[in-house]
């Protein structure tokens, strides 16, 4: 059986349907309303190995923000369903992705425990439609949603555009290698035997 999960969230402010394949080959369908967080999220099914489809109506007329923060939440929690029970999961992930002078650092533990920490310093813009100060809003939903902890550093760049989007992708990478099986790993990945 895959490990994939469909959640779909609807509140006041926004109306998501996320559908998430952690075994998947990168292929994305993706609209928000935001094209930049298209392109991001684009970004991280591709470089995760994510098969990711997105469909979120939000009130885009206020701003970006609740669109960008609830598709943080629904991916957490398909991140989480997906994952089931976390056997042979090799937990932990890394990756440092450049991006022109961009270099970003993302690492995940599948811990059971959500939380971020966000050492990013980007130039407040917008980008199209896009926040820049909505990928840490972003970041804070998926990563306490989806119980893991989440580290970000940006470790060089000035061009917020290229930040962002390394980041993404280094979140996708470290993703990726935290949910891979592994097949050495018998049960779950924890001294305490659950995660």
């Amino acid at each position: 059986m895959g490990r994939t999960a469909t959640i779909t969230r609807t509140t006041n402010e926004t109306d998501i349907t996320l559908t998430l394949d952690l075994d998947g080959s990168g292929e994305t369908t993706v609209s928000t309303g935001v094209p930049f967080f298209d392109h991001m999220l684009d970004a991280l099914g591709r470089h995760g190995s994510l098969d990711l489809a997105v469909t979120a109506r939000g009130d885009l007329e206020v701003d970006a923000h609740h669109t960008v923060e609830d598709v943080g939440i629904v991916l957490g929690q398909t991140v989480a369903e997906a994952l089931g029970d976390k056997r042979g999961i090799r937990r932990f992930g890394s990756a440092a992705v450049p991006m022109d002078e961009a270099l970003v650092l993302g690492a995940i533990d599948i811990s059971g425990r959500g939380q971020l920490t966000y050492a990013v310093e980007v130039p407040i813009e917008i980008i199209g439609t896009f926040d820049t100060t909505l990928a840490k809003e972003f970041l804070v939903a998926f990563a306490t949603n989806a119980g893991i902890t989440l580290h970000v550093h940006k470790l060089a760049g000035d061009n917020a555009h290229h930040i962002i989007e390394a980041a993404f992708k280094a979140v996708a990478r470290a993703l990726r290698e935290a949910v891979e099986i592994d097949p050495r790993v018998v049960g779950v990945p924890s001294t305490k035997g659950s995660l």
